[in-house]
C-alpha cells in the first residue's frame, strides 16, 4: 500500500476514517482494523458506534508532519480597512 504525500496529508479534514489513516501510515486495511480492535493502532482511535475515526492532528504528529506558517497564511482572511475608522 502506498503512503500519502505531505500535500495530501495537509489537505486531510479534521478526522479521517481508519482506512485513510492506514493509507497515510502505509499499512493495509486488515492490519489497521486488527490494531484498532486490539487498542494498538499507532494513533488514538475514536470508536463511534461501529465506525472508527482518527484525529488528523494525531496522525500528523506521529508522521512528523508539521503545518508550516506558509499553509496558515494561505487560508487567512484578507483584512480590509473599514471606512470611517
Amino acid at each position: 500500500m502506498n503512503g500519502m504525500t505531505r500535500t495530501e496529508l495537509l489537505a486531510l479534514p479534521t478526522t479521517v476514517d481508519l482506512v485513510t489513516a492506514a493509507r497515510a501510515l502505509s499499512i493495509g486495511r486488515t492490519l489497521a482494523y486488527q490494531l484498532a480492535r486490539a487498542g494498538n493502532f499507532p494513533v488514538p482511535v475514536l470508536r463511534l458506534g461501529t465506525r472508527y475515526r482518527v484525529v488528523t492532528s494525531g496522525l500528523l504528529a506521529v508522521l512528523g508532519v508539521e503545518r508550516g506558517t506558509d499553509t496558515a497564511t494561505v487560508n487567512a482572511p484578507t483584512l480590509r480597512p473599514v471606512p470611517g475608522l
